[in-house]
């Protein structure tokens, strides 16, 4: 990475609660803070790494918290996991319900099982006014069929998969989409060319650590630091410089989640 004076970043979506980060979480952040990330956004995956997502944003001032419960978990579902998820959101570092969403390519949870969950926690977030943070994949239809019908307004979909059908949709409803390092991949051509047609004030960046790392460190754990060359590979694909990419992710990432810088 660049080591001249890096831009103000905000990575709008990792695990930091994961073990993988268990013997240098401390560390992992500071390297983040040394790359310009000013804010990471730790969110909740289940009940149990909510709660440890909530921990960890308790811990370090630059982190703040989701919570939510994946797609993958769904047929485990019980309405106390709601009640609790719903304590877990009025902490003061919780800024979003997610990831929720749908997940038809693993479908580790039956279809209808996924939908019924989603749409209990969508209404847990317009419940509590909070953002929700999407988890989307090869499951558009639903997915928009569902936020449509809830008249959700303030949504980010995270690690965008889509084409540019997909994301006219997303727009046209007036979320956020956010990208990840796998932009960097030999195979995204198609995720190469969708960055490119996002407005300026719609776009954001995440890891999703300690998964997708950029190329040339695929097969080891991605970190917040890494979306530094998110932003400097995203940047270069839009023809833009990494400072104005910069300034424009980070502000739509700090008016959705409500920070200050």
């Amino acid at each position: 990475m660049n080591s001249q004076t890096p831009p103000t970043l905000i990575d709008t979506h990792c695990h930091l609660d994961f073990p993988e980060f268990d013997p240098d979480r401390r560390e992992v952040v500071d390297r983040a803070a040394a790359q310009g990330v000013v804010h990471i956004i730790n969110v909740g995956s289940d009940l149990e790494n909510s709660r440890k997502a909530v921990g960890v944003a308790a811990a370090f001032p630059r982190v703040y918290a989701t919570v939510g419960l994946h797609p993958h978990d769904a047929d485990s579902w019980q309405e106390s996991v709601r009640v609790q998820l719903l304590e877990l959101s009025r902490q003061p570092k919780v800024v979003a319900i997610g990831e929720i969403g749908l997940d038809y390519y693993r479908a580790l949870s039956t279809p209808d099982n996924q939908k019924k969950v989603f749409v209990s926690l969508i209404r847990l977030g317009l419940e509590r006014s909070l953002p929700l943070i999407i988890h989307s994949r090869q499951a558009e239809q639903d997915t928009l069929e569902i936020l449509k019908a809830e008249g959700v307004t303030r949504a980010i979909i995270h690690c965008f998969s889509g084409d540019e059908t997909f994301l006219k949709a997303c727009l046209d409803l007036g979320f956020l989409v956010s990208f990840t390092c796998n932009i960097t991949y030999k195979k995204s051509d198609v995720l190469r060319r969708v960055i490119k047609a996002v407005p300026l004030d719609r776009i954001c960046l995440e890891t999703d650590a300690p998964y997708l790392s950029p190329e040339g460190f695929r097969g080891k754990r991605n970190e917040p630091a890494f979306v530094r060359m998110l932003c400097q590979s995203a940047a270069a694909l839009r023809g833009m410089n990494e400072a104005d990419l910069a300034a424009a992710t980070t502000e739509n990432a700090r008016r959705f989640f409500g920070l200050s810088l």
